[in-house]
C-alpha cells in the first residue's frame, strides 16, 4: 500500500508513484478490467492546490497532489477515491455516469472504501479567491450579474429571455456593463404587477 511506502524516511517520489501504479495495475486485474490494466498512469501534479486528486478516465490516468505525501493515509485513500472513477467508468464505458454516483460508489465499495465521501478535508491550500470586477446587469429586471472575466459574446438575461420570449434569446435583454440604475420601490411595483399579469 502507499501508506507502507511512505513510512522509511522521506518518501521518494518516483518509487511511491511507481508502487501506486502498480498497484492500480492490480485492482484492475483483479477487477476484470484488463484494458485499465494495461492503460493505467499516474503522476504528481504540482499546480493541484486545493483538490487532492483529479481522474481522467479518457486517458486512464489520476493525477496526485504531491503535498498529499505528507499524509499517506490520505494519500492511499485519495488514489483508490481517483481510481474508483477510473473503475466505473471502464465497466461502464457507453454510458455518461454521474462523477460520484452510484456506478462510483460501488467501485469505490470494490476498492475498499465503502463508506467514501466525495470530498477531501485535507488542510491543502485554501481555494483562491478571484476578483469579479467585471459588472452587467440586465435592463428589463435589473438583476447584476458579477464575473471574473468579461462575457466574450452577447449574453442575454435568462430569467426575462424565458418569461418574455418563450425562452429564446432576445437582445432587448442583453447583459450591459455597469451596475444597474436604482429604481425605487413605487416604479418597480406595477412592473410585477404587469409580469404577474401576463
Amino acid at each position: 500500500m502507499a501508506a507502507r511506502a511512505l513510512q522509511s524516511g522521506e518518501p521518494d517520489r518516483a518509487q511511491v508513484l511507481c508502487s501506486l501504479e502498480n498497484e492500480a495495475r492490480a485492482w484492475a486485474t483483479r477487477l476484470s478490467l484488463p484494458l485499465l490494466a494495461a492503460r493505467v498512469h499516474l503522476s504528481w501534479h504540482a499546480r493541484l492546490r486545493t483538490t487532492a486528486g483529479l481522474a481522467h478516465s479518457s486517458t486512464s490516468s489520476v493525477l496526485l497532489n504531491p503535498r498529499l505525501l505528507s499524509f499517506p493515509e490520505e494519500l492511499t485513500r485519495t488514489f483508490l477515491h481517483e481510481l474508483a472513477h477510473l473503475v466505473a467508468h471502464a465497466r461502464h464505458p457507453r454510458r455518461r455516469i454521474r462523477p460520484h454516483g452510484s456506478e462510483w460508489r460501488q467501485a469505490c465499495r470494490d476498492l475498499g472504501l465503502p463508506d467514501e465521501r466525495r470530498c477531501h478535508t485535507l488542510p491543502l491550500a485554501a481555494p483562491r479567491r478571484v476578483a469579479k470586477n467585471h459588472l452587467y446587469h440586465c435592463p428589463r429586471c435589473l438583476r447584476e450579474v458579477a464575473r471574473a472575466r468579461p462575457f466574450r459574446r452577447a449574453e442575454a438575461c435568462l430569467s426575462c429571455c424565458r418569461t418574455h420570449a418563450g425562452g429564446r434569446y432576445d437582445r432587448l435583454f442583453r447583459f450591459v456593463p455597469g451596475r444597474a440604475p436604482a429604481r425605487d420601490n413605487d416604479s418597480l411595483q406595477p412592473e410585477l404587477f404587469r409580469l404577474w399579469g401576463s
